[in-house]
């Protein structure tokens, strides 16, 4: 596979490298020596990076700009300062002060850019599109529920033929003392059965 280098990121690369160079020689100037050297330039590179991240996505573009001018400032200063014209070997006290506060200013701008809250008033765009999308009309009549499907009466099992003869027995007894026909109430009262199958034993006594 062919490899083919971007001269703008060969470019980006080496002018990122030396402004590395000229923040780690400051720090060290100033007092920062060992792995605090290192840990300065990064923290202006990090700092520039989530400015511009937050400038690109639109939102709270006056911070955005604010702290990319910061860290532009950090870094193009370090590139001036160790041009020649500030002698490394004797840094002034300010110097020395700018050096040292220079993580707290760095960690407060990253942490408000990283997890400042977006604008209220700017909605997503998609947002908007899905909105108009599938509107809501909360105003819709609801359909009436479907009418249940009638129940069949349940079906009586098959009266016993010595369970008719008793009720005979019965029916003609009352029968004999009252002079009319038993009705179905009575009818279950005097055997003790339910009432559908007293029913059913009263349709074959009939």
């Amino acid at each position: 596979m062919r490899i083919r280098l971007d001269p703008v990121l060969v470019q980006a690369a080496i002018a990122a490298a030396l402004s590395f160079a000229h923040l780690h020689d400051l720090a060290a100037a100033a007092g920062q020596d060992g792995w605090k050297a290192w840990a300065y330039p990064i923290s202006v590179d990090l700092l520039l990076v989530a400015a511009w991240r937050r400038l690109r996505s639109g939102t709270a573009k006056a911070a955005a700009w604010c702290w990319f001018v910061v860290a532009l400032v950090a870094s193009l200063g370090a590139n001036v300062a160790t041009a020649g014209l500030l002698d490394l070997g004797d840094v002034p006290a300010w110097l020395r002060i700018l050096v040292a506060g220079w993580p707290a200013v760095a960690f407060l701008g990253g942490t408000l850019l990283a997890h400042g809250a977006p604008d209220r008033d700017q909605v997503p765009e998609s947002d908007q599109d899905q909105a108009s999308a599938s509107p809501v009309n909360p105003t819709a009549p609801e359909l009436p529920a479907a009418d249940p499907q009638p129940t069949a009466p349940p079906s009586v099992a098959p009266v016993p033929p010595a369970l008719v003869a008793l009720a005979r027995k019965v029916a003609d007894d009352h029968r004999t003392r009252t002079g009319t026909d038993i009705d179905t109430p009575t009818l279950r009262a005097r055997l003790g059965v339910p009432l559908p199958l007293a029913e059913a034993i009263a349709a074959q006594l009939t």
